[in-house]
């Protein structure tokens, strides 16, 4: 090994290069189901969604957000009934433009209860929330998100106490929201204008159902209990018999981390399964290797025979020669494959994390690659004939 560095640094390559690139892409696949369970958490790790399922009318098959089965008493239902949950909201909604002064924007307005903030996980920045008060009187309050602000006021000047108006209908603004960036999806949930449901039902859509109901678990460890809590309720109020289907949609925080949890998993083990084909190459690289050592070093062997070695022995040198350049790569593919993670995280920006496991599995795998297919060659060699060698030109 130590006459032909050259050719023992390229055998080491196929390894450096699979074990980096499980290594990265781990790190990489990791990072992002990380991500993608926090900004789902940002939203409400304990929220409950409750929308109208999609129905039929004289024939015709309808939209779920046409059908009109959602109304202020299931609110008022889940709020007494259901003990595990902790907080709920109506949410009616609508899109329009918006404008203030020569400045306009076309954005979306949500009606709401004064816990939604609570159940959004939504906070105010500067001002203050409606009340109770504002939502009985339909008050023509609003408050706004930080793109909405950054478009009616390009300026940098405060909308607080400043009338806006929305398709025509103005609102006082008391309050911005914090910032909250785009959501799982690319949704940008700082676009958005929040009022009284109230305020919506009666000057803009001019209706008295609610469009969807939004809900909060006392804890995510009572989330699904909350959810069977919900659907009994809801039947209860909408007259559902045994035998009728729901006529509504039940959907929790829970069930959408741990359906993107699963896909993200997936997705990560295939990229592994992608990167780990190159350590298999790099395995094929030391068989292939080690059969040229053997070649060129059968006189070697004979005469190790001839002077009292055992066929262990030899097995024992050219198996431990495959160990070391397969474990020797490992090391050298760990420390490229934590580097590379790091600058691809610091560089791109993407979210990456490291994990224990995947530097073990690693070194590991690279470890028992060497045992594999270091094993073939040092067999020949310890099964050679000595008289034979000792003849081998």
């Amino acid at each position: 090994m130590s006459r032909n560095k050259m050719r023992t640094f390229l055998t080491m390559l196929g390894i450096i290069i699979g074990v980096a690139s499980v290594i990265t892409m781990l790190a990489i696949g990791q990072g992002s189901k990380e991500s993608i369970e926090k900004q789902i958490s940002d939203m409400g790790a304990n929220m409950i969604m409750i929308f109208p399922s999609s129905g039929s009318q004289g024939g015709v098959r309808l939209d779920a957000s046409s059908m009109q089965r959602l109304t202020l008493d299931d609110v008022i239902a889940i709020e007494e009934k259901a003990v595990n949950v902790s907080a709920v909201s109506p949410l009616v909604s609508s899109r329009g433009q918006v404008v203030s002064g020569a400045n306009n924007w076309p954005t979306s307005i949500q009606g709401v209860g004064t816990e939604f903030l609570s159940i959004r996980k939504m906070e105010v920045k500067e001002g203050i929330m409606f009340n109770e008060r504002d939502i009985r009187s339909a008050s023509k309050v609003c408050l706004l998100g930080k793109t909405v602000v950054e478009n009616l006021f390009p300026n940098g000047e405060s909308p607080l106490g400043k009338t806006i108006r929305f398709n025509q209908i103005p609102f006082k603004v008391i309050g911005i929201l914090t910032e909250k960036g785009q959501n799982t999806f690319g949704q940008d949930q700082d676009d958005v204008i929040i009022a009284p449901y109230t305020t919506l039902q009666k000057r803009i859509l001019a209706i008295t159902h609610v469009q969807s109901i939004y809900a909060s678990a006392a804890s995510e460890a009572v989330s699904e209990v909350a959810v069977d809590e919900i659907v009994a309720v809801l039947r209860e109020t909408h007259r559902l018999r045994p035998s009728d289907q729901d006529d509504f949609n039940v959907r929790s925080q829970q069930e959408l981390i741990s359906t993107i949890s699963s896909t993200s998993q997936m997705l990560t083990v295939l990229l592994a399964a992608i990167a780990g084909i190159s350590l298999l190459v790099g395995g094929i690289g030391i068989m292939n290797i080690m059969f040229v050592s053997v070649t060129e070093r059968t006189r070697e062997i004979g005469l190790r025979m001839a002077v009292g070695g055992k066929g262990r022995h030899i097995l024992t040198q050219f198996l431990m020669e495959a160990i070391i350049v397969s474990i020797g790569g490992g090391l050298i593919g760990v420390t490229l494959g934590l580097s590379v993670s790091l600058l691809i995280g610091k560089a791109a920006g993407w979210p990456v994390t490291v994990t224990e496991n995947s530097i073990i599995v690693s070194f590991l795998v690279c470890t028992v690659i060497g045992v594999f297919f270091g094993w073939y060659p040092a067999r020949k060699a310890a099964s050679l004939d000595p008289i034979e060698a000792l003849r081998y030109e």
